[in-house]
């Protein structure tokens, strides 16, 4: 065990413990860090409903019925109404059949494809034998690692390059295929081309797997996610996403096909194992949607400030790669300098993560900027001078 440690000392002094500064107030446009207020640029609460009165009395209200746990997982004793009714509210938002919810997003991505593609772990199959799963270079962690616990093969195709990725799916006709890809990309702040994805998928009889994470309540005029962004709702075959992101709350969902959700119900470790969502973060998910659903203007805004953010950042001369969601990266580079223009935006009140290998590749540090609808052009504006002004400083523009 002396190796675990002398790697912390390593990643410690050469390449750089992550910083964890931490909240004392609830997330929104301005928080409290260290007894100090400062500009949030780097939250997912992407809708500001996390600390949303509605939203909150509906969380609470489920508590009161339903009280604090469900005493379960949701096989045995863990179902509960509330969870029915979560579920067909997902599924009819995204317009998918059912629907199943898991207690984290990572959790969700790392159980259902293992269990989607080792088909309950009968290996001697040949169907188990013959598998491929078709990756995005930049896909998060989570669908990395369960790609990893699939046991089936992994191909990894070039970011957004639907080329590269029907080149190599030609070599695999007769094996059980799935191409999963983030809906937005977490580090890039760009959209899959889901469009082409699609078509791909039906030419080579392959199921498709789409992590909205940060595209559920986001994406499209309803908010729906990349499916509707694309007009093609309802098509993707394992429409995955996170209520921890546009919807404020936390955990995670496929919706799916009726069959393909029955199967994942007894394939699925992580719903099979672990507990199922706590009667308030259920509640907190419904009262959410809900919110979505009546106040579709805030979905307008936060495109409209992200917007803003991004054009703004562009007329300096900052480089925001292909970003045109409310994700921003502005890259700087180097980590060193990262690291640098983390701390001295923090040091003038605004609040925007370092991001750096091994979360990007080597020399692609950026400082990672997410907009959120609750955001006034005057708070985007002070941001902007600082940003400009600490640029200008190292001379990155």
């Amino acid at each position: 065990m002396k190796e675990v440690f002398r790697l912390l000392k390593i990643i410690k002094n050469k390449i750089g413990y992550p910083g964890i500064r931490t909240l004392q107030s609830a997330t929104g446009p301005e928080v409290m860090i260290e007894d100090k207020r400062i500009l949030m640029l780097g939250s997912y609460n992407y809708l500001g409903l996390a600390n949303n009165k509605e939203v909150k009395e509906f969380a609470k209200a489920s508590i009161d019925k339903y009280g604090i746990g469900t005493g379960g997982v949701r096989l045995l004793t863990g179902t509960m109404t509330i969870h029915e009714e979560l579920e067909e509210l997902v599924s009819d938002f995204t317009k998918q059949e059912d629907c199943i919810t898991i207690g984290s997003g990572f959790g969700t991505n790392a159980g259902v494809i293992p269990g989607l593609m080792n088909l309950l772990g009968f290996k001697k199959l040949v169907l188990a034998r013959k598998a491929v799963i078709f990756s995005d270079e930049y896909n998060h962690a989570s669908i990395v690692d369960g790609c990893k616990l699939s046991d089936a093969r992994v191909i990894i195709f070039k970011h957004n390059d639907v080329n590269d990725l029907e080149k190599k799916i030609r070599k695999y006709k007769r094996y059980r295929k799935l191409i999963v890809s983030d809906g937005v990309f977490s580090m890039d702040g760009d959209i899959c081309r889901l469009d082409k994805i699609l078509d791909i998928a039906k030419e080579h009889d392959a199921w498709t797997m789409i992590d909205d994470a940060h595209s559920f309540g986001v994406l499209g005029e309803r908010g729906s996610g990349t499916a509707e962004y694309f007009n093609r709702s309802g098509e993707i075959d394992i429409n995955m996403g996170t209520f921890s992101k546009g919807i404020g709350v936390s955990g995670g969902f496929i919706s799916c096909k009726k069959d393909l959700a029955d199967y994942l119900r007894v394939a699925c470790r992580p719903y099979m194992f672990s507990d199922s969502l706590s009667p308030a973060i259920a509640g907190g998910i419904i009262g959410s949607i809900n919110y979505i659903k009546k106040h579709p203007e805030l979905i307008k805004k936060l495109k409209e400030n992200a917007d803003y953010f991004r054009t703004n950042l562009n007329k300096f001369g900052f480089n925001t790669l292909l970003s045109n969601t409310q994700i921003i990266p502005l890259l700087v580079g180097e980590d060193k300098k990262t690291i640098h223009f983390f701390e001295e935006l923090f040091k003038n009140g605004v609040f925007a993560p370092a991001v750096r290998w091994p979360a990007v590749p080597r020399n692609m540090g950026r400082i990672r900027f997410s907009i959120t609808s609750e955001h006034t052009i005057e708070q985007l504006d002070r941001a902007l001078c600082i940003v400009n002004s600490i640029g200008k400083e190292i001379k990155l523009i």
